[in-house]
């Protein structure tokens, strides 16, 4: 769902741009308290695991493929939906920078859709479906899982609605059309944010908010990060996400050639040239390893003085 340059309007890349760069100073206001000294690995291992997961694009109908958001599954595990709003951003930001993936004129809209409206629907759902359920820990997988979902499709909504007011296709098409494609999407979505949660809750509750015991250490979810960014993105899906496959079917992909703003960069494409797969492998690595200096260095300046 990474917008590329050229899609959206000169005036929706501001408009989106102001909006999150305001919510962005927000959050790192409001997510102080979750960014005490025990939460800031938790943070830079989230951000770098939801990176290394959203390189791994999976299958879905009709030659289209998805990736994991992560937006649900950040905010339940920080405990806060402002703290996983920044750590969605870090990834985006870094992506765009690093990777060319997403338009850096449209970093602003992908934030916006991703980061805030993605993190907050689901996280929001995630806490009503869990009352709704009775409130037992036991069944936040499967609130999260759903919430994640539904969070997947909104936030392909309000991508809809900023090509719509761009110009860039009629909303009676668009729409139907990007929410159709992300309503499968999101089902892929919820079933690794509710297994992963399992994972979580069965073998590392210390990851997850509410748990007083001791941070457990390092080696299981480092060599875990590596494994999902340096090998198990080697087996991604080839065929288009669902952003792509809605513009080469409305005939709109080629807006993406006329505008096109580039970092230089040797990991553009998540690859070295010359160097193949191991170059994809690489690149994994060391977006994973941005990712979570990145986030970590966050959470160290921005946590609460008597942490």
């Amino acid at each position: 769902m990474h917008i590329p340059d050229g899609f959206v309007s000169i005036p929706v890349a501001g408009a989106t741009g102001v909006a999150s760069a305001a919510a962005l100073l927000i959050a790192l206001r409001r997510s102080q308290d979750a960014f005490g000294v025990r939460r800031a690995p938790v943070l830079g291992l989230t951000t770098a695991f939801i990176f290394a997961a959203q390189m791994i694009n999976f299958p879905v109908a009709g030659g289209t493929s998805g990736h994991l958001l992560g937006g649900t599954l950040a905010a339940v595990i920080l405990g806060s939906p402002w703290a996983g709003a920044l750590c969605i951003a870090t990834v985006l930001i870094i992506q765009a920078v690093l990777f060319a993936d997403g338009g850096i004129t449209a970093l602003g809209a992908n934030i916006l859709n991703m980061a805030f409206i993605g993190v907050w629907v689901g996280w929001g759902l995630t806490q009503t479906l869990q009352r709704l359920l009775g409130g037992s820990r036991q069944r936040l997988p499967l609130a999260a899982g759903i919430a994640a979902g539904v969070s997947v499709v909104v936030a392909a909504i309000a991508c809809a609605l900023e090509l719509a007011i761009s110009g860039t296709a009629p909303v009676a098409i668009v729409l139907p059309a990007m929410t159709g494609t992300h309503i499968l999407i999101g089902i892929g979505e919820g079933l690794i944010t509710g297994s992963v949660l399992v994972y979580l809750a069965r073998q590392r509750p210390d990851l997850l908010p509410g748990e007083q015991q001791q941070f457990r250490g390092w080696s299981i979810p480092v060599v875990t990060i590596f494994l999902v960014a340096g090998v198990l993105s080697l087996f991604a899906s080839a065929w288009p996400d669902g952003l792509e496959r809605v513009a080469e079917n409305l005939g709109f992909i080629n807006l993406s050639d006329k505008v096109r703003v580039i970092v230089p960069t040797p990991l553009a494409d998540y690859g070295i040239q010359g160097l193949g797969t191991i170059g994809t492998s690489i690149a994994g690595l060391v977006g994973a390893a941005v990712c979570f200096a990145v986030a970590f260095g966050i959470a160290k300046v921005v946590r609460p003085n008597n942490a």
